[in-house]
């Protein structure tokens, strides 16, 4: 593919070619704006640590942001200087909607909870095309409701959700489309289309809405940006950092401008500088305020045109407008209309490339699964020393914060355009979530996976000792070291779709991965002996305790699952020297020290207390001070997660590396002649080699207890626990406390990191793709010579190759339509969604371990988007 002339190219790739060959392959403008900036440690300087309360929803419509921007459906310059969004009033909300509502930490019974509906429709790599859907309910929106009724509620039962609340019984609501289409990178053409679902008219207030990112507040900028008028239907935008822009409107009734500034006076009882705040809009529209000022004021750094609709039961309008760098008498020409349909229809094309799938409702899916990957993006700014250091002009700079979270963290200066977990649940990036993403991301743009995972290597985010930082709430926190495996697959998805590796890629990335995997083996293996620590590694509340904090009086806690990750590391780092070995032999002895250094830590893994003869399956294990090792008998994820590594290799591979060949050879001879352990299985021809943590008889036994239902098998997936505790609670008495650990396979019933997430029961995409390819690995190795039970106990034999095709399947089916026509992720509010067809598809964090309803955050794309790897 990659010899294919470019004629025979969609008009997408020929755009995603040209921007690989870019420093930084990204288009100038795309979806980077937040769906939350308020409640992020960026913007949180108090003393107490306390970021839910300190900036709040309610208080974001009238104070600057210091750290970036949030909006619906928006989009942002690379940098975020100017951004655009919408903002909305039904005639009865007591705000204007300029952004999505949700639930703090504190607010939720389960942790922070967006309660709105909108749905990423559409979207490809350079963003030339994009759709939005928001659903704005007619009925005044129940903010009040929401938090009262969630605060009722405990953590043993759901959360209470919108479509709970009644406002979009009966279709009294508006479908508001949002869909760009960019002419040029610089030329970008928006038409909101509003349908009315209802029988009955409504009134709507439409406020496309265009403002600066503030940062003349901290004097980032030399010259305060402007908006400035020059007629009923356009501005003038200027800035020092852009080039001059015009944005184009139709018909407006009104035309406002304001300032990006804090409305003092109503928050902090202190003189604003300018009547024209932040809220002014809001303050206008739904009160009536001072609008004849804000009309007649003609520019601003903060400006909307106001379109005043009523609708009619059933019908819809439309409204065009056009921001760009050329000014023109004629911005709205008679094909205005016809870019859409051109982009929509290059947009088919590209992904009629890409989906091979044999059914429409897959091809949806896939569809909109790149859809919400693409729409993930975000600007991300964080400067942790200034933030520390200065004050935002609120609260002082105290000793309480110059020591308090990510202090150790002054180098960490982040400013790019990053994939987000979730931009509203999750608007900031976590290391491991990231690197999952890249490897989505890397079908349909490989260039920017590749950037994404090397960005994340560079010394503005790596500490200088080589951890990688984990998310802002704290990023000394530790993800399973899962970069090295991204890469592998992000260079191999690249080679297979266009038939050249990109060796270089390898190399960037290999050598910034040796310095964090050197970070783990100092840091991580406190005894040395190859048996590793991590804490909670991403895995939230998988443990019976919390497995961050420091265990009294001297315990210690050796992980199955750190060591497992650590095996999974060193395996990945020797693939990735042997694929660049075979361009370049002075990497042939990184793969020999990746290789020596894997057979150690398996035979740490299996031979130093972690593998339980008695139960066949790998445990954490306590080691207190005087007293035998106690296994924590917990079959879970962390028992499962030595499956992981695996791998195979090649003998062409082996054929080419002679040193290599030499040195492996010799190792296995002498760990043989000395009766040590041997984590490797070769065919009969002795040319292809498995390496893998767990050995053929042990692999059996694990397969047993993960592909018995009564178990790990779920109807969508693997469970992270075993459903045995469901009946069969497990607990232990440490230090004269009962810890306890049952199967709780819907929201989180425990408060561990903030109870938003819950790994005791239910099904995760990221770890369910990890044991997928695994089994496709060893099923490529065992072939016909190996079969289980699928499921346990059923007498249905099936080779490894067909055990990771049944759970793709499985997996599949969450969001597949049912014969119902119902898609289990939806679960008791496919009522809803089936008087439209059912086509909406949302992807969330994780899901029910018994009904595959979805869990968690609404739209975390990012690594559930791991589907569409995998059907």
């Amino acid at each position: 593919m990659d010899n294919m002339n470019t004629t025979n190219k969609s008009a997408e790739q020929q755009r995603l070619d040209a921007n690989a060959t870019k420093e930084v392959p990204l288009e100038q403008w795309g979806p980077y704006l937040s769906e939350r900036q308020w409640g992020t440690v960026r913007e949180d300087y108090s003393q107490n640590g306390d970021a839910w309360n300190y900036f709040t929803h309610d208080q974001a419509r009238s104070r600057a942001y210091r750290w970036g921007e949030d909006g619906i459906g928006g989009i942002s310059d690379y940098f975020q200087n100017l951004c655009f969004a919408i903002a909305l009033w039904n005639g009865k909300d007591p705000i204007l909607k300029e952004r999505l509502f949700g639930l703090t930490n504190g607010e939720g019974n389960h942790g922070e909870d967006v309660k709105e509906l909108y749905y990423y429709l559409d979207n490809i790599p350079t963003h030339y095309y994009m759709k939005y859907l928001y659903k704005y309910p007619q009925a005044e929106y129940p903010y009040q409701d929401l938090i009262d009724k969630s605060k009722a509620r405990n953590r043993q039962v759901p959360e209470y959700e919108i479509l709970d609340t009644g406002v979009f019984n009966d279709d009294k609501y508006f479908d508001v489309f949002i869909e760009y289409a960019k002419s040029t990178s610089e030329d970008i053409y928006i038409k909101i289309e509003i349908v009315n679902r209802s029988t009955e008219a409504a009134p709507l207030t439409v406020l496309p809405t265009l403002w600066f990112y503030n940062r003349w507040q901290y004097k980032g900028l030399k010259n305060k940006p402007s908006i400035e008028y020059i007629n009923k239907g356009s501005v003038h935008i200027k800035h020092e950092n852009l080039d001059d822009y015009f944005f184009y409107f139709q018909n407006a009734d009104d035309l406002l401008f304001t300032e990006n500034e804090t409305n003092l006076q109503k928050l902090f009882n202190k003189p604003n500088e300018t009547e024209f705040v932040k809220d002014a809009f809001h303050e206008a529209i739904i009160e009536n305020k001072n609008t004849k000022a804000l009309r007649q004021k003609k520019q601003g750094t903060k400006c909307a045109p106001v379109y005043q609709l009523q609708l009619e039961g059933g019908s819809s309008k439309t409204i065009y407008l056009r921001l760009t760098t050329t000014k023109t008498d004629t911005p709205f020409e008679k094909d205005f209309e016809s870019l859409f349909k051109k982009r929509k229809k290059e947009a088919d094309e590209f992904y009629q490339s890409i989906l091979t799938n044999r059914s429409a409702d897959l091809d949806n899916i896939q569809r909109q699964a790149f859809a919400g990957l693409l729409w993930s993006k975000q600007y991300y700014h964080f400067d942790v020393e200034r933030w520390l250091h200065t004050s935002d002009g609120i609260t002082p700079v105290s000793q309480s914060r110059l020591n308090g979270r990510d202090h150790t963290w002054k180098y960490l200066k982040n400013q790019d355009v990053l994939s987000m977990p979730d931009k509203w649940e999750y608007p900031w990036y976590a290391a491991w979530d990231s690197a999952f993403h890249a490897i989505a991301m890397a079908m349909i743009d490989a260039a920017y996976a590749k950037n994404q995972l090397l960005v994340l290597m560079r010394e503005w985010y790596m500490k200088p000792e080589g951890q990688l930082p984990a998310y802002e709430w704290d990023f000394s926190d530790v993800n399973p070291p899962v970069h090295a495996v991204a890469a592998l697959e992000v260079y191999r998805i690249e080679k297979k779709l266009t038939g050249k590796g990109d060796i270089n890629f390898l190399k960037k990335i290999f050598q910034k991965l040796i310095i964090n995997f050197t970070w783990w083996i100092n840091r991580k293996d406190i005894n040395g002996n190859n048996i590793f620590e991590g804490g909670f590694l991403g895995l939230d509340n998988i443990g019976i305790f919390n497995r961050n904090i420091q265990l009294p009086n001297e315990i210690e806690l050796e992980q199955s699952d750190g060591t497992s990750w650590m095996g999974m590391y060193a395996l990945n780092m020797m693939d990735i020297a042997l694929e660049i070995a075979v361009h370049d032999d002075s990497f042939e002895d990184a793969a020999t020290k990746f290789y020596e250094h894997f057979v150690i830590i398996a035979e740490a893994l299996n031979e130093m207390g972690l593998w339980n003869e008695d139960d066949h399956f790998f445990y954490d294990v306590l080691y207190l001070t005087g007293k035998e090792p106690f296994p924590l008998k917990v079959r879970s994820v962390v028992g499962l997660i030595p499956l992981f590594a695996v791998s195979i290799i090649e003998k062409d591979c082996i054929a080419k590396l002679n040193d290599f060949k030499k040195r492996m050879h010799w190792y296995k001879q002498y760990r043989i002649a000395n009766n040590k352990y041997l984590p490797s299985e070769e065919q009969s021809d002795e040319e292809e080699v498995l390496l893998s943590l767990v050995h053929k008889e042990r692999l059996v036994s694990i397969l047993q207890k993960f592909l018995d239902e009564a178990e790990f098998l779920a109807p969508g997936g693997v469970r992270a626990l075993s459903k045995y505790y469901q009946q069969h609670p497990y607990t232990v008495m440490l230090e004269g406390n009962d810890y306890t650990i049952e199967y709780d396979p819907a929201d989180s019933t425990s408060d561990l990191f903030g109870g938003n997430s819950n790994w005791r029961g239910p099904i995760w995409m990221p770890i369910n793709y990890l044991f997928i390819k695994a089994l496709q690995r060893y099923g490529a190795f065992y072939g016909e010579g190996l079969k289980v039970e699928y499921p346990t106990g059923s007498g249905n034999l099936l080779n490894l190759q067909q055990v990771a095709n049944e759970l793709i399947s499985k997996l599949s089916s969450i969001f597949k339509k049912d014969e119902k026509g119902n898609r289990p992720v939806y679960g008791p509010y496919n009522w809803f969604y089936e008087k439209e067809g059912n086509d909406l598809v949302q992807f969330y964090e994780y899901f029910h371990g018994d009904t595959s309803r979805g869990l968690g955050a609404s739209h975390q794309t990012g690594w559930t988007a791991l589907l569409v790897n995998l059907i």
